[in-house]
């Protein structure tokens, strides 16, 4: 159920459970800090591309300060076939995007990104890069047998410690 923004928009936010990053708390001071830190992260990820014009909106979807956040952000674009709402996800893994359309709600996010990554994780083993049939978001590493592991481990970590924020 879409809810208003009290982010000073009169946007509507086109999914739940989520808040305006001015209203974004983490488990204490420390661990909110790391997560201002991480939409930071984040506002820049999504600025350096090309088609992000700005970004009109940001809003908290959940995460645990230095190992994993998402945000969703409502961006301008002069491209019309760009979605004007992103996932954003950052921490301790690779960054990556993910179009609205694609996941309906944080939790649909969380795992619309876990399942990329693992396809990634597949194909780096094989010592393969992905291609674009591959759906796989793009990884700032090579594609090698230790670079996989390395990410299936992070992975893992976040689907142990991390998945109960998003449910």
């Amino acid at each position: 159920m879409p809810v208003p923004s009290n982010s000073g928009t009169d946007d509507i936010i086109p999914v739940p459970n989520v808040v305006p990053v001015e209203q974004m708390k983490g488990e204490d001071d420390e661990d909110t800090a790391f997560l201002r830190e991480m939409l930071e992260e984040a506002t820049n990820y999504i600025r350096s591309f090309s088609w992000c014009d700005s970004v009109v909106g940001s809003y908290f979807a959940g995460g645990v300060g230095k190992i994993f956040a998402i945000f969703l952000f409502k961006i301008s674009s002069r491209r019309s076939d760009v979605d004007l709402w992103e996932w954003i996800f950052v921490g301790d893994v690779p960054p990556a995007y993910l179009p609205l359309e694609d996941a309906g709600s944080r939790m649909q996010a969380f795992e619309a990104y876990l399942e990329g990554m693992k396809r990634w994780v597949a194909l780096a083993r094989e010592g393969r890069e992905p291609e674009p049939e591959d759906c796989c978001p793009p990884v700032n590493v090579p594609a090698t047998p230790e670079w996989a592991e390395a990410l299936d481990g992070r992975l893992r970590t976040l689907t142990e410690l991390v998945r109960p924020y998003f449910e």
